[in-house]
């Protein structure tokens, strides 16, 4: 391999094991910006000169990923790419070129077709059908994934590499300030990877990969349309991609915009959301006497008798077991993004801007309603002008309400170049800037409203990464990064103090190939402090990991890796001390000693948190059956969450941050079959367990899933359909409540057609085709909602 390749023409021809060609293939030149797709003949052609290029990436649906070496004296290469159940998807939040099948521990990658058919509304739904990924679903206005079981501050949301600087970690509440309708690709990471991203990291990583800043010059543009009936739910998104060629000099300029626009209506659930304790006396006397109303449940009738448009005959029976709305479930989004690049020989150069716009009902603050509410929300909209777009959520419940209000304003510098050095042989360098708001609005029974709490949070980071030339085979990347978050609550329900993290970090991950070994090793160093008038701390997290992927037979690996990890807590973690109005608790961090007031400090138990985890993989992926098992097991020292104290403050729930000693364990399975030319049938698995060192079992720990989805294609037509049953949950923390099983069912239908050169999609979904009530047992509104009703799902996609 040559690090400074020879200017010359690069051509070839991309085929299958058969010798048929590859149609659509995209040609990517590592160490340039050229990004080219072969013609129906398979074949390609690089016209441009070509310095200090050494790989060609071939990626092909449906086939395994492909690198080749480029040489001084080839210019002619026969690409033969082997199909693949189980794809190799280069990863890019790595900064070593890397694939899904060379990872010692599991990587997740959504993109292409399969992306767009899981899109949902918020980022947790979007993934909550992957191995091991749940959701929290605070309701289905905001919901973060869950990885193995950890979320919150464990788990790093980034965008294209850096931290997106929200509040979406602070609370369930705070809906994760990304798009997933007009991004290319999402990246769940574990293992040796996360390490390049800190303390915070270490639960995973979800990478959402958009092309804000364009890295080459297309010609393309996507529009998408959609309708559901379940809330109302409208959604148009667009992106498009262009440039100017030889706009400085002989170089090019691309150029890239996208936006969104999304607008729902109360959710409709397929009975009555609120769990009553089926030994509640109230409740008995309620099921068993619809007629008879109690003093009991006067407020409840009162609650509803303005809701003129009920029928006097809608009896108690109806209301508990008919299709309801969640009340306070409405939201609108909106958002854009535009970007720049100038291509240089080398590399590239870019930046974009961005904006993010959600308003959303939390739900959870009043109870549901009938179907047929009054749509005119003009109270709210006479106080909030700037959102005069949004003129129908729903009039709600006399008690109020609360909904939130965020807004982020995103700035993104990116560079990649390739360097002709005996030590260096790449700097990609990424630099961003955030502003972020989060306003919980508390309205009254009469529409008026109040900001309760007002969350602020001013971030940047800046991460480069050193692509270090190869010394005796071993290929690695140094990374530096630095981040600073400026958060403050304002409020007279602020629960966290203000405070400024500031994070200094560097790692390094370096890797080889021993014949069919890829050993992979990692190391990380960072220094974090937490300023707040109220204390300060500091910690100096270290990391360290050391995995091997081993390909022991043609189409087989098996992979293992050790972890070791630690964690600074997070500044909610630690500072924490009032009522959370919009989960309605009353949080208290792990600095207090009490619940009180006569709260004291207990700085002497605040250690970091430390992991260590063992992984063993084992994955077929070639021929006409493929599978991926995975088993892990992850021992936490000084582990933070929230403990329901049994105590209320203010009428509010009380949980206060532990650090207990705690375990996580459990096994992820996939087995994919192609049955025939047209049929594949994938059947999957996963089992967490979490619990203390005690004994005692942690809260909100996923159950045991079982799912197969079934994938039909014809000419022109795909059909999947898809059931997955989540096991009743009944390994539950003190006063946790038990969680029922439930079975979802969803069928997809794309059709495709070309006219006039675009390519159209027409999509149908149903999404819970059997209306199931099902509570999701991550989520802390488990017992105040249901997943949504039956839905229907029309939508239009056009690519030209």
């Amino acid at each position: 391999m040559s690090s400074a390749l020879a200017a010359h023409n690069i051509e070839g021809v991309v085929t299958d094991g058969k010798g048929k060609p590859i149609s659509n293939a995209k040609i990517s030149v590592h160490g340039s910006t050229i990004v080219l797709k072969t013609d129906a003949n398979g074949r390609f052609k690089v016209m441009e000169q070509v310095q200090h290029a050494d790989e060609l990436h071939v990626v092909a649906a449906g086939y395994n990923h492909a690198s080749v070496d480029l040489s001084e004296q080839t210019s002619l290469y026969n690409i033969v790419l082997s199909p693949a159940l189980i794809e190799r998807i280069d990863v890019t939040a790595t900064p070593l070129h890397g694939s899904t099948l060379e990872s010692a521990t599991p990587i997740t990658v959504l993109s292409d077709e399969e992306l767009k058919n899981k899109h949902a509304s918020t980022l947790g739904e979007t993934l909550k059908g992957e191995l091991g990924v749940h959701s929290s679903y605070y309701g289905p206005v905001s919901s973060t994934p869950i990885i193995r079981g950890l979320d919150g501050p464990r788990v790093l949301i980034a965008q294209n590499g850096l931290d997106v600087g929200d509040a979406s970690r602070v609370g369930p509440d705070h809906v994760v300030s990304t798009e997933t309708s007009t991004v290319k690709q999402i990246e769940v990471l574990r293992g040796p990877a996360t390490l390049f991203y800190g303390s915070g990291a270490i639960g995973g990583v979800v990478n959402v990969v958009d092309n804000r800043v364009p890295k080459a010059m297309e010609e393309s543009a996507e529009v998408q349309l959609s309708f559901g009936d379940v809330a109302d739910e409208s959604e148009f998104s667009f992106a498009v991609n262009t440039g100017i060629e030889n706009a400085i000099g002989s170089n090019d300029i691309a150029l890239h915009a996208d936006g969104f626009y999304r607008d729902s209506s109360d959710y409709k659930v397929p009975g009555n959301p609120e769990l009553h304790d089926e030994h509640d006396e109230d409740h008995d006397e309620h099921e068993e006497d619809h007629d008879d109303h109690d003093d009991d449940h006067d407020e409840h009738e009162e609650e509803h008798d303005d809701h003129d448009d009920h029928d006097e005959d809608h009896d108690e029976h109806e209301e508990v077991h008919g299709s309801q709305l969640l009340e306070n479930s409405a939201s609108r989004s909106k958002g854009f993004n535009v970007g720049a690049s100038l291509l240089l020989d080398n590399g590239f150069v870019g930046i974009s801007v961005g904006y993010l716009d959600r308003l959303y009902g939390i739900p959870g603050h009043a109870h549901a309603h009938g179907e047929e509410h009054d749509e005119d929300h003009d109270e709210h909209e006479e106080d909030h002008d700037e959102h005069d777009e949004h003129e129908e959520h729903d009039e709600h419940a006399e008690e109020g309400y609360v909904m939130g209000d965020m807004r982020q304003t995103r700035v993104q510098i990116a560079s990649e170049f390739s360097i002709a050095n005996s030590w260096v042989t790449g700097i990609n360098t990424r630099f961003g800037i955030t502003n972020y708001q989060h306003q919980e609005l508390e309205f009254d029974e009469f529409g008026d409203s109040e900001v309760g709490t007002q969350f602020n949070n001013d971030a940047w980071e800046l991460r480069s990464d050193l692509l270090l030339a190869d010394i005796n085979d071993w290929h690695g990347a140094l990374t530096f990064d630095i981040k600073s978050s400026d958060f403050e609550a304002i409020g007279e329900e602020a629960f966290t103090p203000p405070s400024e993290t500031k994070s200094y970090a560097i790692g390094l991950l370096e890797e080889k190939h021993f014949d069919d070994v890829l050993v992979q090793l990692g190391a990380r160093a960072e220094n974090v402090s937490i300023d707040s008038d109220l204390h300060s701390f500091e910690f100096t997290p270290v990391s360290l990991s050391a995995g091997l992927v081993y390909d022991f037979t043609s189409g087989y690996n098996f992979a293992a890796s050790y972890t070791h990890s630690s964690r600074a807590p997070s500044a909610a973690e630690l500072l924490s001390y009032g009522a959370h109005i919009g989960t309605n608790s009353f949080e208290i961090g792990a600095i207090y000693s009490s619940v009180d007031g006569s709260t004291t400090y207990n700085e002497s138990a605040i250690e970091e948190e430390t992991s260590n985890n063992i992984e063993l993989s084992l994955r077929k992926f070639e021929g006409n059956t493929g599978f991926v098992i995975n088993a892990f097991y992850n021992e936490v020292d000084d582990f933070y969450y929230q403990a329901n104290t049994g105590v209320t403050i203010d009428e509010l729930n009380t949980y206060k941050y532990e650090a207990r000693n705690a375990e996580f364990y459990g096994v992820e399975a996939q087995w994919v079959w192609q049955a025939s030319s047209d049929l594949k049938v994938t059947l999957q698995a996963d089992s967490i367990n979490g619990k203390l060192s005690s004994g005692e079992y942690l809260p909100r720990i996923p159950p045991v899933r079982l799912g197969t989805t079934f994938n039909y294609e014809m000419e022109n037509t795909a059909l999947e359909l898809s059931v997955m049953h989540n096991f009743e949950q009944d390994k539950v923390a003190e006063l946790e409540t038990a969680t029922d099983a439930y079975t979802m069912v969803d069928v997809k239908v794309n059709h495709y057609m070309t006219v006039n050169n675009i390519d159209m999609t027409v999509f149908a979904k149903i999404n819970n085709v059997f209306d199931e009530e099902a509570r999701v047992h991550t989520s802390f509104l488990k017992n105040d909602t249901l997943l949504p009703s039956r839905a229907f799902v029309l939508g239009f996609r056009a690519a030209f």
